[in-house]
């Protein structure tokens, strides 16, 4: 199934400071190649990402932004369709923040202070609450956590990426770089090294990656850690548990605890 090209939304406004714009993404849509005069900052509300810079690819989820420097050629897609929030920002209200491309840990108040600017997005700001959100973003942006990593994806027009798409949508799925290998015409040593090259890593390492990224998807989809487990191809709830405590330091119900609390905190104080 091919990709499909969107066009952007004619009459945007330039940021001054910040312009916010709101599009759903279809099952694989993407934003050609293309670059602004101002600082961006890429994330969805739902779904997954796919966004290429600068020579790399790599997939975001709710909790991940990708910030953008001004001037940067970019392309932004997703394999399954997402609700796409994107950020404008003018090169005055973002100095302070990152002049490289930046993947950021996106907290459960900044995702409010943005579903929020998305609906005031527009109105005549007359007692100046809609300067008081546009700042508080820009506080926390400043303030976000960077992330030594995203998952890697391949290149558009990659042979990789048919291997990627297939392990995304099923994690289950049991084939190994020997059947891989046969799928895309190549041996398992030649498969190896040329997945190692384009994504900075071993297939092995990947699957790994992949699996903590849609666990973390799934879990916070309310399924149950049994459920994920199973939709992730683990044999058991309990090597699912372990291999999610190595990665992230604690057991998925003490993140998902960790998650709700946070959210919480968020709704306490008005967000």
């Amino acid at each position: 199934m091919t990709w499909k090209a969107i066009e952007a939304p004619p009459g945007l406004a330039r940021p001054d400071p910040m312009t916010v714009r709101a599009q759903s993404i279809p099952a694989r849509g993407y934003f050609p190649e293309h670059m602004h005069h101002w600082n961006q900052m890429v994330y969805a509300i739902s779904g997954v990402l796919t966004v290429a810079v600068e020579g790399r690819t790599f997939v975001i989820s709710p909790e991940q932004a990708v910030w953008l420097p001004t001037g940067l050629r970019h392309r932004v897609g997703s394999l399954l369709g997402a609700e796409f929030r994107s950020l404008w920002i003018a090169d005055e209200a973002g100095r302070g923040l990152p002049e490289i491309p930046t993947v950021f840990s996106v907290t459960p108040l900044l995702k409010a202070l943005i579903v929020e600017a998305t609906e005031v997005e527009g109105e005549e700001d007359h007692d100046g609450y809609v300067r008081r959100v546009t700042h508080l973003i820009l506080d926390q942006l400043r303030r976000a956590r960077p992330l030594p990593g995203a998952l890697p994806w391949p290149r558009g027009g990659s042979s990789l990426t048919a291997l990627c798409e297939a392990l995304y949508q099923d994690p289950a799925d049991p084939r190994g770089p020997q059947d891989w290998g046969r799928e895309l015409g190549m041996s398992e040593r030649t498969l190896a090294r040329h997945f190692q090259a384009e994504m900075g890593m071993s297939l092995r390492s990947w699957r790994r990656r992949l699996r903590l990224f849609k666990a973390i998807e799934l879990l916070g989809g309310d399924l149950g850690v049994t459920q994920t487990a199973m939709e992730l191809g683990y044999g058991s709830t309990s090597a699912f548990i372990y291999a999610f405590r190595i990665d992230m330091g604690c057991s998925p119900q003490a993140y998902m605890r960790g998650r709700a609390a946070k959210q919480d905190y968020g709704r306490e104080n008005g967000t």
